[in-house]
């Protein structure tokens, strides 16, 4: 959603990664829409599937490395049932989504270079540290706090919170493998 002056709302600074925050593929950045139209192909020739079931199978198939959003699934299915590719017939109220025989033919022709998305991606990028799921987890914690501790329980839990971000913003400031020296912590 973008506000008045057309920003998203989400900060970017070049030169930064932020595959790790978004559940994207690390060192690559956003994956490229080909990237979802061969696995959506690649899925579909095994079974049909619906869109949620699609964005599952992929989030799946990559150890939750990859995590493709509605907004990259849908519309990508909207292009392949207009070029015949695949059909999308109602079931039970949501859409299922097959793959035709120009569909298997497309992928079976060496011409059209479709190439498997997830073995681009290694088990070392699915074993990446995802920073959305830690994120999370404090702030259901904090909010916990928050909605059921006492006075001094939501101070303290604020002390907490402060230190964190102090600590956050000296990895980057001293980087990654100086900033967990002497914390005890080796993970």
């Amino acid at each position: 959603m973008r506000n008045e002056r057309g920003h998203s709302g989400t900060r970017r600074f070049p030169g930064r990664d932020h595959s790790l925050l978004q559940g994207e593929r690390r060192g690559h950045g956003r994956v490229r829409r080909g990237d979802v139209r061969a696995a959506a192909l690649i899925l579909l020739a095994e079974q049909p599937m619906h869109g949620y079931q699609l964005m599952q199978a992929m989030t799946e198939r990559t150890g939750g490395a990859w995590r493709p959003s509605p907004g990259a699934i849908y519309p990508t299915i909207a292009q392949l049932e207009d070029e015949g590719l695949v059909t999308v017939a109602s079931d039970g109220g949501r859409k299922l989504v097959s793959l035709t025989d120009a569909g298997r033919a497309y992928l079976d022709d060496p011409e059209h270079e479709v190439t498997d998305p997830f073995a681009a991606i290694t088990e070392s990028d699915a074993a990446a540290p995802n920073l959305r799921t830690a994120i999370a987890e404090v702030h259901s914690a904090a909010k916990s706090v928050a909605i059921n501790g006492t006075h001094a329980q939501v101070a303290a839990a604020q002390s907490v919170l402060a230190e964190a971000r102090r600590a956050l913003y000296l990895i980057l400031a001293e980087g990654p493998s100086s900033a967990t020296e002497g914390t005890g912590d080796s993970s």
